[in-house]
């Protein structure tokens, strides 16, 4: 009886605290909305806490109107969409081979790819590869430098190890060539690895900035990040002139509602992938 009444009190404790710190983790984002959708004079005036003071959607038509927010909208879904679909099947195709135990060499290639997560070039070489091969300034210098992580060949490696070989070993008596097996059994039993990875991509590919400032040298292939930077950091964008010109408190309720509208994307996408997550995640570490 002691013993369940501990338990009792522990995960009382331990809900509580977990709560609380995601309480903590949200109240800068409810404040940021609460900003967006309150007046002008309420937001410069810092009265503004988790609710709206002069409920209005004037920063959010603002935002919509601005080309230079909708051009950087379409580069970053562009850019997700595509990265994302390209680095899975890259990751597949690599991670497939090396699961198979009767593949010659893999444990060679294996040891190649666990090295460059210890050990990269740097910065300077990677600029000098990329400037190299004719990608600077490109859209596809967004997608191609980071479309394998080593980390996620590993996850998804451990994860086509857990498909029992029995099934190949089935699909091949019956006819069915390496490139049937891995399309027509691997892929459809291996849903939670894909949205895993998938979902990791994902939210890097829509969450990068950096590699756009190293390597594009015109505003018109920037993404969303690059823009928000920009507004919130330089003041140098055509939306945050308009409203310097009507109103300087309008800037904060701009900023507020082109952060809420650049996150919103990614937060609806996640409770699709997030069933597969766990699951994912968990085998590909354990087998690992």
């Amino acid at each position: 009886m002691l013993g369940s009444r501990g338990e009792k009190w522990f995960s009382t404790a331990n809900y509580s605290l977990l709560a609380l710190f995601s309480l903590l983790a949200l109240a800068p984002f409810v404040h940021i909305v609460a900003q967006s959708f309150s007046s002008q004079q309420a937001v410069i005036s810092g009265i503004v806490g988790f609710w709206p003071i002069g409920w209005n959607i004037d920063a959010y038509k603002n935002v919509f109107k601005d080309t230079a927010f909708i051009q950087a909208f379409r580069i970053s879904v562009a850019r997700t969409l595509i990265g994302t679909i390209l680095s899975v099947a890259l990751t597949s195709l690599l991670a497939y081979p090396l699961s198979r135990p009767y593949i010659l060499g893999r444990q060679w290639i294996q040891f190649m790819i666990v090295f460059t997560m210890l050990f990269s070039g740097g910065l300077i070489p990677t600029y000098l590869v990329v400037k190299g091969v004719g990608l600077i300034n490109s859209f596809w210098a967004l997608i191609i430098p980071g479309a394998i992580s080593a980390f996620n060949v590993i996850i998804m490696r451990s994860f086509f190890q857990s498909v029992p070989m029995e099934l190949e070993e089935s699909a091949r008596m019956d006819g069915c060539s390496n490139t049937g097996i891995f399309f027509r059994i691997v892929i459809p039993l291996s849903m939670p690895v894909i949205a895993t990875i998938a979902l990791f991509h994902g939210v890097a590919h829509w969450n990068a900035f950096f590699d756009a400032v190293l390597y594009l040298n015109g505003r018109d292939l920037h993404p969303l990040q690059m823009y928000l930077r920009d507004l919130i950091l330089s003041n140098e964008t055509n939306l945050e002139t308009r409203a310097m010109e009507k109103n300087a408190a309008a800037i904060e309720s701009l900023k507020a509602a082109a952060l809420i509208v650049s996150t919103l994307p990614i937060v609806l996408v996640y409770p699709f992938l997030q069933r597969y997550f766990v699951k994912g995640i968990l085998i590909g570490s354990v087998k690992g």
